[in-house]
């Protein structure tokens, strides 16, 4: 009897160091390398506040004593959220590059990365503070089983005519992708189009600021492989993309100095990332330099490769039927959805 049970306690213990095994092979595959496609994210997460009052922003209404309640029960609830959202991208995998839009700090995003299913990535923050006087930032995350960060900066966005004007820095980071190819991106969350036309100087002077860097990197390489990523509160059409950035729709021209909008298409047929006033906008742009399109090395993408995640469950359905980004807030009104945004991704193939 005593043998039996031994026995039987010695085969639970080697099936269950094989499953251990098993399930830790293959996690490590799917952090591998050798994966062959690359997902890259950029979601406006609509305010993500940690709930400290920080004394050198303007970030009072985001805390328990503000007006808009914000609570730890409402802080937690908004990452799982946002971790759902971000893991729903795509069936198969976990983003690999998140382009993240209106953070507070690096610790709100750290505790975004913590959660539930994004902790299962080997994740790396790239952030800086920016000047903006609410205190929201830009970041990126890289998974750095696929990304190795070689260089970041912050652009400022300072307008000389206008010394007490502040907004968020562009973020540029330069990165190994599978210790083999070299991807240059950007990080951008332009001025509001609040002020109407008078706002349209403050992102055409932020889209001059870029194209400048861009035409600096391409000169030393004219075929450097660049991703512009970010909300723009412009569209694909607007003068600051279309003229001043010069990324347009434009299929024919395969200069590798010149840049593509992946997202120009999308809108021509009516989609869009942000609801106003009944009307869908594109202001989160994928923007490629034309050495990333169908390229026959390293990393590349197709024309159509850009994708907006418009699922039910992120959606707000109001009593006409009309559907529209379910947000967190609207003014102080707590509503607990995920975002006033829709996220966009585009899939890289690395061949």
């Amino acid at each position: 009897m005593k043998q039996i049970t031994l026995f039987f306690y010695g085969f639970l213990f080697i099936i269950s160091t094989f499953v251990f095994s098993s399930c830790a092979q293959q996690r490590e595959n799917s952090q591998s390398t050798d994966n062959k496609t690359v997902l890259v994210a950029e979601y406006n997460v609509e305010n993500l506040f940690d709930l400290i009052d920080d004394a050198q922003k303007a970030d009072e209404e985001f805390t328990p004593a503000g007006k808009n309640n914000w609570t730890q029960e409402r802080y937690d609830k908004k990452l799982k959220d946002l971790a759902k959202v971000l893991a729903s991208l795509d069936s198969t995998q976990l983003p690999d590059l998140i382009g993240l839009i209106e953070i507070e700090n690096k610790k709100v995003v750290e505790d975004l990365i913590k959660t539930s299913p994004l902790d299962s990535k080997n994740y790396e923050i790239i952030h800086h503070e920016s000047p903006d006087f609410r205190g929201i930032d830009v970041a990126l995350v890289l998974n750095t089983f696929i990304f190795k960060a070689l260089y970041n900066e912050n652009i400022p966005v300072k307008i000389e005519t206008e010394p007490d004007f502040t907004t968020r820095d562009i973020l540029y980071v330069k990165t190994l992708v599978k210790e083999k190819d070299t991807l240059h991106i950007f990080v951008n969350h332009w001025s509001s189009r609040r002020g109407g036309e008078e706002s349209d100087t403050k992102r055409i002077y932020a889209a001059q600021l870029l194209r400048n860097k861009v035409d600096s990197i391409q000169k030393v390489f004219s075929e450097a492989k660049i991703l512009i990523i970010g909300d723009m509160n412009d569209e694909p059409t607007n003068k600051s993309i279309l003229e001043t950035l010069r990324a347009t729709g434009d299929k024919e021209n395969k200069n590798t100095g010149e840049l593509y909008n992946l997202m120009y298409d999308l809108k021509q047929n009516g989609e869009g990332t942000y609801l106003f006033k009944g009307e869908w906008n594109m202001l989160d742009n994928l923007i490629v330099s034309h050495s990333l399109l169908n390229n026959k090395s390293g990393l590349s993408c197709t024309y159509n490769a850009a994708k907006i995640f418009k699922k039910d469950w992120i959606l707000f359905t109001n009593n006409k039927g009309e559907k529209s980004p379910n947000r967190t807030y609207g003014g102080t009104n707590y509503y607990g959805g995920f975002s006033d945004h829709l996220p966009v991704s585009v899939e890289f193939i690395f061949k």
